[in-house]
């Protein structure tokens, strides 16, 4: 028997299925993290992207329906992947004064991915003639750079933070190592 040729319609669709899986892992893992966080724009950004993620997964529904096919999830490898590394880091930096800079990066990774492909997906809708859902694609582009640009933005607040903590935590036993010479 003869395989069918791939086209671009099947990729599409397979990498639609793939985000579909990953957008709904990373509304829990956003959850998540919003617990674990410490800092409160951290905590308030991961509550207020998980309630945006929410409402991507309703869009890819949409994306769906107008491509004719039935909304599923295929499993995505590099989202299980990122989420599983966010586990080990949540346990090893727990309660440590890093755990927020390393939770604002596992997000960053999870938000660059979905950059990419709905980068992709975006593009392929064009390509395809999917003009309506290539613009429903784009909102959740621009959401998901706009959450990486406001990432980025607290990660420096919190690595500054966690900078004065390390050297006045570090100049401490230097200067009671002084007073005693």
């Amino acid at each position: 028997m003869a395989t069918k040729t791939k086209t671009l319609h099947d990729a599409f669709y397979e990498t639609l299925k793939d985000v579909y899986y990953a957008e709904k892992q990373s509304v829990r893992a956003l959850k998540k993290s919003a617990k674990a966080a410490e800092h409160e724009d951290l905590r308030s950004a991961f509550e207020t992207h998980a309630e945006e993620s929410a409402e991507q997964v309703e869009r890819l529904n949409q994306v769906f329906e107008i491509i004719g096919k039935p909304a599923r999830a295929k499993t995505c490898e590099a989202m299980q992947g990122i989420t599983s590394e966010m586990e080990e880091d949540l346990e090893d930096f727990a309660g440590s004064p890093a755990a927020d800079a390393v939770l604002t990066a596992c997000a960053q990774a999870i938000e660059h991915y979905e950059i990419a492909r709905y980068g992709t997906l975006k593009t392929w809708a064009r390509q395809l003639g999917y003009e309506d859902a290539a613009k429903l694609l784009e909102q959740t582009l621009e959401e998901e750079k706009k959450t990486d640009a406001l990432l980025s933005q607290i990660a420096e607040q919190i690595n500054a933070e966690g900078s004065e903590a390390v050297e006045e935590t570090e100049a401490a036993p230097r200067a009671k190592a002084k007073s005693k010479g």
